[in-house]
């Protein structure tokens, strides 16, 4: 059976590395409280020549490479972020425009940090019309020029990256099945702000700036709940229990969300992939990320079943589960 499968991975990290001590200098916050409520050590910060387009970039030149893909051979690329480089165009259209990619059409998705999820379930529907088809599905965010540096609750979190993947059509393996959802009534516990409106008649007096808004312990509670319910819906419909997976990637938002959805899905430790003490919450480019790195390091191997799992802001959530 052909399906829409991953046939190469890549990312970009920015070159500065912000830890725990710095920021203990930046905001009233501690290195110990930051450890322990989030598993967060350090987290990248984009620099010069480091704008979201270009860390997507860079790390769609690498998954190209390792699925031996060119440039010319993709028919479709999709960016999953909150953070573009402008409004308009997209961030997809330079990368297009970067990679050379003349035969594709771009566009850029947002749906926070489930974006990729999104991204990868819309390429395998490309896919299906077109098994011929090669999609470039990346997740890029510079975080970091969307928080408050004196807000101690979400400046510690985020973080900057990309991460990206070449899709098209396999035999006997790839995307089985996907189950996707989204809340828009409870938009206001995780939200972002446009930038200030020209027109006086739609300026919001409550806007607090184009900066992250959270309520922590609410987001933390929906987090948990939701990707456990998404997570066992798509294994029921599939008839699977949690130890027939062989790896779970989920958004990497802090430990605490990461243990809890464990424990309640009865998965043990070597079957969640984590690494968000290195890198803190990127958003959408969390999960690519995570997946080059395991890939990199060995953690699947062909006819392993791997599962993805997201939530974020919208809100939005989500779980994807593959043979790899």
């Amino acid at each position: 059976m052909r399906r829409a499968a991953v046939l190469g991975t890549g990312s970009c990290l920015p070159e500065r590395v912000l830890t725990n001590a710095e920021l203990e200098q930046m905001v009233e916050t501690s290195d110990e409280w930051i450890t322990a409520r989030t598993g967060i050590r350090s987290r990248r910060i984009a620099g010069p020549d480091e704008q979201n387009y270009q860390l997507a970039t860079r790390a769609a030149r690498r998954a190209l490479e390792a699925a031996g893909v060119t440039a010319d051979e993709l028919g479709l690329i999709i960016v999953a972020t909150i953070s573009p480089h402008m409004l308009m165009p997209s961030c997809a259209c330079f990368v297009q425009a970067e990679l050379g990619a003349a035969k594709a059409f771009a566009f850029d998705l947002n749906a926070a940090c489930s974006g990729f999820l999104y991204g990868l379930d819309v390429a395998a529907k490309y896919i299906v019309a077109d098994p011929n088809m090669k999609v470039l599905v990346i997740g890029s965010e510079t975080l970091s020029a969307r928080v408050d540096w004196d807000d101690r609750n979400t400046c510690i979190l985020f973080g900057d990256g990309a991460g990206a993947c070449v899709v098209g059509g396999a035999e006997g393996r790839g995307i089985i099945d996907s189950c996707l959802l989204s809340d828009g009534s409870l938009w206001n516990l995780l939200y972002m702000d446009s930038p200030a409106s020209t027109n006086p008649d739609l300026l919001d007096p409550k806007s607090k700036g184009c900066v992250i808004q959270m309520s922590g312990r609410d987001v933390f509670k929906y987090a948990v709940r939701a990707m456990e319910d998404v997570v066992r819906q798509l294994l029921e419909r599939q008839q699977l229990a949690v130890q027939d997976i062989s790896l779970i990637i989920p958004h990497q938002a802090n430990i605490r969300i990461l243990d809890n959805l464990a424990e309640r899905l009865g998965a043990v430790p070597e079957q969640i992939f984590c690494n968000v003490n290195k890198y803190g919450n990127t958003s959408a480019a969390s999960i690519p990320i995570a997946l080059d790195e395991a890939v990199r390091e060995g953690r699947l191997h062909r006819g392993g079943k791997l599962l993805l799992c997201s939530f974020g802001g919208g809100f939005t959530w989500g779980s994807m589960l593959l043979d790899w």
